[in-house]
């Protein structure tokens, strides 16, 4: 399973304020690269090393050395196909460019999974499917077919005699 991650749980795995998405954000992320199913896009990196200084969440050089080890897992670059992609994307779902450049990027890299909080949890991109982390129910495995509950007879009424 090949698992993409955007910008913000990158983020999360280093922002002290949030101590319960970092905990999951890292659970995740060293996972997926232990079992060498993590990828980012260029762009994702571009966005970790521009958020993380501008919110002091770990200093520039540290930054820098995480982008760094992160590219050593073959980001998918940016290129003009994509860039294509992304904008058809954008226009025929009626969400931000950026968003659906790291869709299109999910798409192309064959990943099962993106992680991020930015989209709909369940939600399919063809083969990828949208899961939000930080949601309880997104360690939940996912079932093909749901389950319906079962009705409840009516309770049966007693005669008075």
């Amino acid at each position: 399973m090949r698992r993409f991650f955007d910008t913000n749980v990158l983020i999360y795995a280093y922002d002290c304020d949030e101590s319960l998405k970092r905990e999951t954000a890292r659970t995740v992320i060293a996972q997926a690269i232990a079992e060498d199913e993590f990828i980012v896009s260029t762009q994702v990196l571009a966005e970790f090393y521009s958020t993380a200084v501008r919110r002091k969440i770990v200093e520039p050089k540290y930054a820098r050395e995480l982008v760094r080890q992160w590219s050593d897992h073959h980001p998918v670059p940016q290129t003009a196909d994509l860039l294509a992609r992304g904008i058809a994307l954008q226009q025929a779902h009626s969400f931000n460019i950026w968003d659906a450049l790291i869709v299109e990027a999910a798409r192309e890299a064959r990943c099962d999974i993106l992680y991020t909080e930015d989209l709909q949890h369940g939600r399919r991109f063809g083969e990828l499917e949208i899961v939000n982390p930080f949601l309880a129910s997104a360690h939940e495995p996912r079932t093909r077919y749901g389950v319906k509950p079962r009705k409840r007879a009516a309770p049966q009424r007693r005669s008075v005699a």
